[in-house]
């Protein structure tokens, strides 16, 4: 590798949009069922959105600030390219948008507007509009006597020009209650069609009926939205509790500044420019041309009113063979470790386990982290009965869960209620970690089991998200724990592990330590390789070890789903590096790493992704897996993935998600592949 300090990097930002786009392409994938793709263009414009409320506002922070350079990057120059890349991806959108509809009408299914709707349903709308509609509508008039109203980030708007002369107009902004309101509304069917109205046509057809007492002669109506930035500013006032810092914080988020301003590219150039001078967006803002409606989130959520194969089948989660019919989930961790692989086995094994410690009258303890959880919880519902069962429950939760710390405030104060001990984090740091630990005391035996995993405690989740756990009484891995759990009682003593890799203490440490022991082997001629499995790469100091591993011979294989900032294949750096990355039907979301040491293969799994933050400032925890049955399964996993031709693309410095392809004839889709596998394991 060339001795200067550069080397081939792609901003994360941009890599991130790039991952964004695959999931455009699933939208655009003809063998993906047609409601689906629907829901791929949601998941599409959620992620969008979430990424202007998190990156682009702490960008244009930076660039308001006039910080010409972060590394080697201009974040005035990053912000441009964000918004091109934007404004491309939001055509393609449309364009799927629009093909989507036309394939719905081949399946009889009509999405109808106000110019469009049948006199059949004419009826029903009025009914609708008036019973459902009407009484959540909140019209405010613009003139120069009152403020621009602040919009709401999660919300969009209908800005409507009402022309009553040549020389007379009024302005007025309409918030589609789509948070209140379905967002779609199946209206009866017509023979053998079906037919489904937005919301915000239901409004458009009535709004001559809105602004009745106006005798205008001509009505517009245009979508706007704002995107709102989401991070949380928190004080240091020492005299207000966690809690009353993050409630107080959020109540800041819902009224914080813009950073995107979307509205409909067919909006007049004279009203836009009203609206934007009223609404008086910063000259860093992202003005954003879109399409006729906005928050396509909700299309996550599309109704399917047609046959059942429009939709992927719900595989039911498979029992976990050494679990299925057990009496003790602890008996048959006393057996031997073993490994939960979501969501094509069932995540209610961890809800078993909670419940089975909850009255098993020997366990006297248990202590998890929590990060995020479901609405309804059971794993909270859980601890809460091990506490009424006079156990010892300690729970470590993140209010700083992005997006989830109302739904954390409202947990932490619930377990509180019940008299479960719960301790917020560790300062200075974000836990990620997902640990369970159990104690159970028979006569003067002492025995801990671990849960270490990849994914949250969360059991809609699980359900989707691709993720693996391992369960464990091995004493080098549980005493480890315990020690990370000392940690959240005041323990600033620097800490020792010899098997975990926890973070900010030693993963550095050790992932660094496993990559060189691959050079170095690989410089005395023995066999070398890594296969690695992450959500993201990002920290450059790795990204660095990595092209020096190529150089050095050694083989890489990443999968690596969201944003990769190493680029492969490039002459003198990373020739020997190949990058895939799958979307599919699950999020892939578990981090699993296999290194060769000279054919001794070692095996981890990780909360972390290779990410500076990950690494150094949080909580993240992974440990070796020491069972040789349980290796094989990761490895399955792995080369499964690896193989993958339909869902896999190639990451390069192209960017341009080329899916990857074989001479073979059999298809391989690893996600379906992997439901088969563990369907007929008998043994993990």
């Amino acid at each position: 590798m060339p001795k200067n300090n550069k080397f081939p990097i792609v901003n994360r930002d941009l890599s991130w949009l790039s991952f964004n786009e695959r999931v455009l392409q699933e939208a655009e994938d003809c063998s993906v069922p047609l409601i689906d793709r629907f829901r791929f263009l949601g998941i599409f414009s959620n992620n969008l959105d979430e990424f202007y409320r998190i990156r682009v506002a702490a960008n244009k922070r930076l660039v308001e600030l006039k910080i010409k350079t972060i590394g080697n990057d201009s974040p005035k120059i990053i912000q441009q390219q964000i918004n091109k890349k934007s404004i491309s991806l939001q055509n393609k959108f449309e364009v799927i948008y629009s093909s989507l509809l036309k394939e719905l009408e081949t399946e009889n299914i009509f999405v109808v507007n106000e110019t469009t709707l049948p006199t059949e349903h004419v009826e029903f709308v009025d009914d609708y509009f008036e019973q459902i509609v009407r009484p959540t509508l909140v019209p405010i008039m613009l003139n120069n006597k009152a403020p621009f109203p602040k919009l709401k980030g999660r919300s969009i708007y209908f800005a409507v020009k009402l022309t009553v002369s040549s020389k007379k107009t009024e302005y007025a902004i309409i918030e589609i209650p789509s948070l209140v309101t379905p967002r779609f509304i199946v209206l009866p069917d017509i023979k053998d069609k079906k037919y489904i109205i937005l919301l915000d046509d239901i409004i458009r057809f009535k709004l001559t009926s809105i602004f009745a007492i106006f005798k205008f002669t001509k009505i517009e109506a245009y979508t706007i939205k704002a995107t709102l930035d989401a991070e949380l500013d928190i004080d240091q006032d020492i005299s207000q509790s966690i809690i009353d810092k993050i409630s107080k914080s959020l109540k800041t988020r819902k009224s914080a500044s813009p950073v995107r301003f979307v509205y409909d590219a067919t909006m007049p150039k004279d009203f836009l420019k009203f609206i934007l001078t009223q609404n008086k967006p910063h000259k860093s803002d992202s003005i954003i041309p879109g399409g006729r409606y906005h928050n396509f989130k909700d299309f996550i959520n599309f109704p399917n009113v047609g046959r059942p194969e429009l939709k992927n089948e719900k595989k039911k989660p498979l029992l976990h063979p050494d679990l299925k019919n057990k009496i003790s989930l602890l008996a048959e961790i006393d057996k031997k470790d073993i490994l939960i692989n979501y969501p094509y086995q069932t995540f209610n094994h961890i809800i078993d386990l909670l419940r089975e410690a909850a009255i098993d009258p020997k366990v006297t303890s248990i202590k998890i982290n929590l990060y995020r959880v479901a609405k309804n919880s059971k794993v909270v519902n859980a601890l809460i009965n091990a506490a009424k069962n006079g156990k010892s429950v300690t729970v470590i939760i993140e209010l700083f869960a992005r997006f989830d710390e109302e739904a954390n405030i409202h947990w932490s104060n619930k377990m509180i209620d019940e008299g479960i001990k719960v301790i917020f984090g560790y300062p200075g740091l974000k836990v990620h970690s997902k640990l369970i630990l159990i104690t159970k005391k028979d006569k003067n035996q002492v025995t801990r089991y671990a849960h270490i995993g990849t994914g949250n405690f969360h059991e809609l989740n699980a359900t989707i998200y691709a993720d693996t756990s391992l369960l464990t009484k091995d004493k080098r891995l549980t005493e480890e724990v315990y020690k990370v759990f000392q940690l959240f009682r005041g323990s600033f003593n620097q800490p020792r592990f010899k098997h975990l890799l926890v973070s900010p203490f030693n993963s550095r440490q050790k992932i660094n330590g496993l990559i060189e022991n691959e050079i170095k082997n690989a410089i005395a001629g023995k066999p070398a390789y890594m296969m690695v499995k992450l959500n993201n790469l990002v920290d450059q100091e790795i990204i660095k070890k990595l092209y020096q591993a190529s150089n050095a011979g050694v083989k890489i294989q990443l999968i690596v789903r969201g944003i990769c900032s190493l680029i492969p294949g490039v002459k003198n750096y990373s020739e020997n590096i190949e990058v895939i990355s799958i979307v599919d039907q699950f999020l892939e979301h578990s981090r699993l790493m296999i290194f060769c040491n000279e054919n001794n293969e070692l095996y981890y799994l990780t909360s972390a992704d290779w990410m500076s933050r990950n690494i150094d400032r949080r909580i993240e925890v992974g440990c070796p897996i020491y069972d040789k049955t349980l290796q094989k399964t990761i490895k399955d996993i792995i080369t499964l993935q690896l193989s993958d031709n339909k869902k896999a693309r190639i990451i390069d410095k192209e960017q341009d998600n080329k899916y990857k392809t074989f001479a073979q004839k059999i298809t391989i889709r690893s996600q379906q592949e992997l439901y088969l596998y563990f369907k007929k394991v008998k043994n993990s």
